[in-house]
């Protein structure tokens, strides 16, 4: 997956982040918009909206970091 792709995958996890939105329906809704998505590069670009959107708000960024988290440990188990 190429950077762009990642990116524009970061600005639909932007988007659609709620503070109470379980890793599941955020990958449902990403998966919506980005079918060809695996688990890993949805949390690789978590990772990359985090960096690039953390000063600008930081409440999708926890939320976001929570969940790309929770799916880079389980992916190591």
């Amino acid at each position: 997956m190429d950077a762009s792709e990642l990116q524009g995958i970061g600005d639909t996890l932007m988007r659609v982040v709620t503070p109470d939105m379980k890793p599941k329906d955020l990958l449902k809704a990403v998966r919506k918009l980005h079918p060809d998505a695996k688990k890993r590069d949805i949390a690789r670009a978590a990772f990359h909206a985090i960096i690039a959107n953390a000063d600008q708000d930081p409440g999708k960024s926890r939320n976001l970091q929570a969940f790309a988290l929770a799916e880079r440990t389980q992916q190591s188990e």
